[in-house]
């Protein structure tokens, strides 16, 4: 499966990795590219994404927290890249990102993804 973003919010990056977490666990490759200011979805300190609900009151509403599901589909093999515009736009440097980020070109996700459909959050 293959994921983008394109935005800042956190809505939608949250949904995403459920998404991606869905997919991981019924057994599909999982590929998130985060174009635009949506890579502080992939920043260690992604408090930049606009009208977050914090980790902690998803908690007590029993829902996976952003942190928790970022590391999840670490541990399942989700590949994440991050737009390398979107980089300079977000001024992220490449050791703002979590372990295992990709610096990518648009170009380059688009020949891995090849004739498959993508899905835009």
């Amino acid at each position: 499966m293959y994921l983008t973003l394109a935005d800042d919010s956190w809505q939608r990056a949250h949904y995403a990795l459920v998404i991606a977490a869905g997919a991981l666990s019924l057994g599909r490759d999982v590929v998130l590219f985060a174009g635009g200011r949506s890579v502080h979805a992939l920043a260690k300190d992604w408090s930049a994404l606009n009208d977050i609900t914090s980790d902690i009151e998803l908690s007590e509403r029993g829902i996976v927290g952003f942190d928790d599901l970022r590391r999840a589909l670490q541990e399942l093999g989700c590949r994440f890249f991050a737009c390398e515009a979107g980089m300079k736009m977000a001024r992220l440097a490449p050791d703002n990102l979590i372990d295992g980020v990709e610096i990518r070109g648009i170009v380059s996700f688009l020949e891995l993804v090849g004739q498959e459909k993508i899905v835009a959050i």
